[in-house]
């Protein structure tokens, strides 16, 4: 799902004070050995110090293992910054199928905003060992409580009372769900900052009893398959999936592993952070989640940003500035911090049109509205009508895509007034409100009440509401969400209300509103035995408008008063020196045969003259390269391969492709292909119908797409002719490559292309690759699976930070001559590796499994290595250079193994 979506990172600099990291490490190590606690102290990594700015203090974090009470050991980051002395903690969670290595920028700047951070992997998920139990009290919610108990005895942390940590847990998707539940299951938490999560994991996977397929499949999926979940989950789904229908039993299991389990104990504080463009967790869930909160009597702000699991912008530095605010307000005792209106709501306006990013603004109320805020009620015409269930359930209307997430998210096109919903003729009916003689915001859930009659027992429709153009030919679907309902007891007919997605929606002045009753839906899974059904209005559509939700009156753009000067100051420069154009710099004849060379790039943060993404980032790329583009996240992957594809200006440096600079819209592109964000196929049209329906809409010739060509090279042979929805994972992804080859681009660039794909699949996405470099063409592959890249990349470009780490062959960097790996001949325990790390000469050293990784610095030599360590009593049995890519890696980007 993301679910690592969205690890909220890169946040909260403050100037501070630095702490020597061998002296705070020794007292730390020393309390938690005379501890006798639950947790069991396993093993520690090592001390590292972040970079940080001059002002700003350096960061120390150290890696242990902490074992749980059944044996499950965890894999946990500490981090603190700034002078001695006691401080509020903060336990900061991650997404699904991520890890604790994707909070840690986040980490790292709340240690130097004066927080001791303790960041972990949860069960089943990176280094950490157990089963996935999706939060289940008795292991993950556990867990936490151990974390708190160690937390309560490190000499960094504030306390309350013995035992006691000021703390505050934050997270996002099942890291949210995490921070609620600390709260509802231990009274220690003091605030939370939960994002983009789930209230009742029943209700967001079966909403009103559908099963919410598409999702659920990515949720397993992601999660390494079904064996990695704990045995009773794992048998829920298996059957569900089969059945299609959830049982009150497997409501009941996922029940018990949600924050509503505990609603009337969550009593702290809380910041909801929900997404506008979110299929998996919706508005609803965050709505019920202040409502449970707010009986309490905690302070509760809900936030709707624009982006969600489906897309769009999470409006990252935003949301981050606002949960440190609210942290340093009640962790701090800050009464002067700002902690922003009780409700925000982003809105989306509009493009940019320097970088193709969407306008937001954002509107607030004094108090949460909730989602039934002043009703306007609209007449609906259409009559009886009469739908079908085709048998199969096939072929199903399209909304939302799990998977379509990112900048070209289907939610962010509707928020944009394009519309690509997909609706059967026949399988769907339709009520039209009459055009709008004013304008309408609707902020809520539409309701509305039909009359539902079946030829079978049950009947599943799915209701959603259009904006509809006053020529009728253009209808957008907002944030393209649906609301599923199962009516039982169908077959004598029988009224129902229906609750719609909760949205906000512009709708203009002669636009009507339409509500479509769909029969089925690709998200959902609906009865596969085919069905008739009659379904009629039996009231107006209620529609919540929220008027106390105001947006602040932007002020005059400082052009309007300057431009009328700098108009006049122009046209004298035109006289006095001639018109001069603007142009692109000049190709570059040096150049031309080269596929890409990057120069000095940089791209600041929106907002920020000093913060970067990309940062001084120089490298070059031959033809008939396989480049893995390889950092952890927040390393500045992405952001450069926007700008490669023009999709975004930088604000330094330029980006040549075969000696042209890259600009949107420049000619050259037109050598690019790219696989970035996943591709949309239409699941009842084969393979090669999608291709050729996609090539069509480039407007380019025929003949120019080498589709034979590209499908030899992808590899489909007879899948072609069938239906999409047939597919495999592993055949999705090479249809999908296969549309980026179309053309045959002389630049391929394919973002996490294994995703989702078993050993054997990601052994014929290599081959794909090999492939297409082997005939003099170049690709560009971003990918987090280290061992793949190792044996499909000629060439890697390792970043972190926005900057440029190492750049070489494969075989360079693997065995690159400043990282040794000693191999001993027994275990070195942490206190030798710490004393390692600090010898002169050697930038850091982990324990690896065959010994200790050492990273030395310029100028050292491994003989002079050797001799200390000779003296330090390691046992030393080898020393070489290491061989593994991972190892590699992790060295350079100062992670551990």
């Amino acid at each position: 799902m993301n679910l690592r979506v969205p690890a909220l990172r890169g946040l909260l600099k403050r100037a501070a004070m630095g702490v020597p990291p061998a002296r705070t490490k020794s007292r730390a190590w020393g309390i938690l050995a005379a501890a006798a606690a639950l947790v069991v102290l396993a093993g520690a990594g090592t001390w590292t110090a972040a970079a940080a700015s001059a002002d700003a203090p350096r960061v120390h974090r150290a890696d242990r293992i902490m074992t749980m009470t059944d044996g499950t050991r965890l894999d946990t980051s500490w981090f603190t910054a700034g002078p001695a002395g006691r401080r509020p903690a903060v336990l900061l969670a991650h997404g699904f199928d991520g890890s604790k290595e994707d909070v840690r920028a986040q980490a790292e700047d709340l240690a130097r905003d004066g927080y001791a951070v303790l960041t972990w992997s949860a069960r089943g998920f990176g280094r950490s060992t157990g089963k996935i139990g999706l939060n289940d009290p008795a292991h993950e919610v556990a867990d936490v409580s151990r974390l708190l108990d160690w937390l309560a005895r490190q000499p960094q942390v504030r306390l309350d009372r013995p035992g006691d940590p000021r703390v505050g847990v934050a997270g996002a998707s099942y890291g949210g769900a995490i921070s609620l539940l600390a709260a509802g299951h231990d009274p220690r938490v003091d605030a939370i900052a939960p994002a983009l999560t789930y209230w009742n994991l029943a209700d967001a996977l079966f909403p009103d009893g559908v099963f919410k397929k598409l999702w659920a499949g990515v949720f397993f999926g992601a999660g390494g398959g079904c064996a990695r979940f704990e045995p009773g989950l794992c048998r829920m789904y298996e059957r569900v999936a089969q059945t299609g229908t959830p049982t009150a039993a497997d409501r009941a299991l996922l029940e018990a592993r949600s924050p509503s389990a505990v609603a009337a104990r969550i009593k702290v504080p809380t910041l909801l952070v929900q997404g506008q463009t979110d299929s998996l967790f919706t508005l609803a869930q965050s709505d019920a989640a202040a409502r449970a909160v707010r009986a309490s009597g905690a302070p509760v702000d809900v936030d709707w940003i624009a982006g969600g699991h489906d897309g769009g912008d999470l409006e990252t530095a935003r949301v981050q500035d606002r949960m440190r605010s609210w942290f340093d307000r009640y962790l701090k005792d800050d009464t002067s911090a700002g902690t922003g209106p009780a409700f925000r709501v982003t809105r989306t306006g509009g493009v940019d049109s320097t970088d193709g990013a969407a306008r937001l603004r954002g509107a607030s109320a004094a108090a949460y509205p909730g989602l039934r805020s002043h009703p306007r009620a609209l007449a609906l015409t259409g009559g009886t009508q009469r739908i079908t269930n085709p048998a199969g359930a096939s072929p199903p209307a399209v909304s939302a895509l799990p998977g379509l997430g990112g900048a070209a998210g289907l939610s962010q096109l509707s928020a944009l007034g394009v519309g690509v919903s997909l609706d059967f003729p026949g399988q769907n009916a339709r009520f039209d409100s009459a055009p709008l003689r004013t304008g309408l915001r609707v902020t809520g859930s539409p309701t509305v009440t039909v009359h539902v009659r079946s030829t079978a027992d049950d009947a599943v429709l799915f209701g959603k509401v259009y904006d509809v153009a006053p020529d009728g030919t253009r209808q957008v679907l907002p944030s393209q969400l649906v609301a599923p309902l199962r009516v039982t007891g169908a077959r004598a007919g029988k009224d129902v209300t229906v609750t719609l997605p909760a949205i906000d929606h512009e709708v203009p002045q002669g636009h009507r509103l339409r509500l479509v009753l769909a029969a089925t839906d690709l998200g959902y899974a609906s009865p596969t035995a085919p069905a008739t059904y009659t379904v009629s209005v039996a009231g107006d559509l209620s529609v919540p408008t929220a008027p106390a939700v105001t947006t602040a009156a932007a002020p005059l753009p400082a052009w309007v008063w300057w431009l009328p000067l700098a108009g006049a100051v122009a046209a004298v420069a035109l006289l006095l020196t001639g018109r001069r154009r603007t142009t692109a710099p000049a190709p570059d004849p040096d150049l031309a045969e080269v596929p890409l060379v990057i120069s000095g790039l940089g791209k600041r943060y929106a907002g920020s003259d000093d913060r970067y993404a990309v940062r001084e980032l120089s490298f070059r790329v031959e033809r008939g390269q396989v480049l893995g583009l390889l950092g952890p996240n927040g390393a500045g992957k992405t952001t450069t391969l926007r700008m490669l594809m023009g999709l975004i200006r930088p604000d330094d440096g330029e980006i040549r492709v075969f000696g042209h600079a890259i600009r949107p819209g420049a000619p050259v592109l037109s050598r690019v292909g790219a696989f970035v964000e996943g591709a949309g196929f239409l699941p009842h049209l084969s393979g090669r119908d999608n291709l050729e329906l996609y090539w069509r809409a480039t407007g380019r010739p025929e003949q120019d797409a080498h589709l034979d060509e590209a499908l030899r090279i992808a590899g489909l042979g007879d899948a072609l002719s069938r239906a999409v929805r047939t597919y495999s994972q592993g055949m999705r992804q090479r249809l999908a490559i296969a549309q980026a080859m179309l053309g045959l681009p002389d630049l391929l660039i394919l973002d996490e292309p294994a995703n989702g794909l078993d050993p054997p699949q990601i052994r014929e996405m290599r081959e794909v690759m090999i492939r297409y470099a082997a005939g003099g063409r170049t690709v560009i592959v971003s990918s987090h699976l280290l061992a793949e890249v190792e044996q499909s990349c000629t060439h890697l470009v390792v970043m972190d930070r926005g900057r440029l780490v190492q750049a070489g062959p494969v075989r360079d960097i693997v065995g690159s001559g400043d990282t040794l790996l000693v191999g001993t001949g027994t275990p070195v325990e942490e206190p030798v590796a710490e004393k390692v790390a600090a010898l002169p000469g050697v930038a850091s050293a982990v324990r690896a499994e065959d010994g200790l990784l050492i990273r030395l610095e310029p100028g050292a030599t491994a003989e002079a290595l050797v001799v200390e360590l000779v003296r330090l009593e390691v046992p030393v049995a080898s020393v070489g250079p290491h061989r593994r890519l991972e190892d590699a890696f992790l060295t350079l980007i100062g992670g551990t193994p």
